[in-house]
């Protein structure tokens, strides 16, 4: 939906005016002209309900995937799937689109590591303290968990990337490590790679092997 993927520009320009402020600030009203009154604008007409924070393009791929498995249309659902560029950034998106901005419903998926970030930044945005979903270590070690490494490989394999991962294996510094975190890291030493394979991955799940982090966020939603 082109007016969807317009309220999330929007809303990262706006986001990127406000970093000054400092986290936890919604920066400034702003007019029909600027990124907060686009967004609000915007988020009145589609109407948006609900907010998807992701860290990056991976994630959102792996969402959208899913939902598509499912037959579902997030943003005719008034779902914003948005990736913030960075976790460090969950408390500056949620003060604008939660409770003391917009007033919209949050949610999020994020790594382990990363989670206090997204607790903090849903009680500065006054927010409850729900609606976060979290991976072990990331949603790519949760995907090829649920897919297991020699299905990952064929993956590869069909995807056209054998001979550059055959080359990656032979690295002496992936000689100690498992299959999988091989697999994990191999998934982001390309750019572009993990958001394409953020989505084929979930694509080649059974519908009984879809890692709960992901499935429970979109059975919230």
């Amino acid at each position: 939906m082109a007016e969807m993927e317009a309220f999330r520009a929007a809303v990262t320009a706006w986001a990127a005016a406000a970093a000054p402020a400092g986290p936890g600030v919604p920066g400034v009203p702003g007019g029909p002209g600027d990124p907060a009154g686009v967004a609000r604008e915007l988020a009145a007409l589609l109407p948006v309900r609900t907010v998807v924070l992701l860290e990056g393009l991976s994630d959102t791929a792996a969402v959208d995937a899913l939902a598509a498995r499912r037959g579902r249309d997030l943003a005719a659902e008034g779902v914003c799937v948005l990736s913030m560029g960075g976790a460090m950034s969950v408390g500056r998106f949620a003060a604008l689109l939660g409770p003391s901005g917009l007033g919209l419903r949050l949610t999020g998926l994020c790594d382990e590591a990363e989670h206090p970030y997204y607790v903090r930044g849903w009680e500065r945005a006054g927010a409850a303290p729900e609606g976060i979903f979290v991976c072990a270590a990331d949603l790519e070690d949760e995907l090829i968990r649920a897919l297991g490494p020699d299905r990952v490989r064929e993956l590869v394999h069909d995807e056209g990337d054998h001979r550059a991962l055959r080359t990656f294996l032979h690295q002496p510094a992936q000689q100690d490590r498992t299959a999988q975190q091989q697999l994990r890291r191999f998934l982001g030493t390309k750019k572009g790679r993990k958001i394409h394979y953020g989505r084929a991955l979930v694509e080649a799940l059974a519908p009984d092997r879809v890692p709960a982090p992901l499935d429970d966020l979109l059975a919230a939603l």
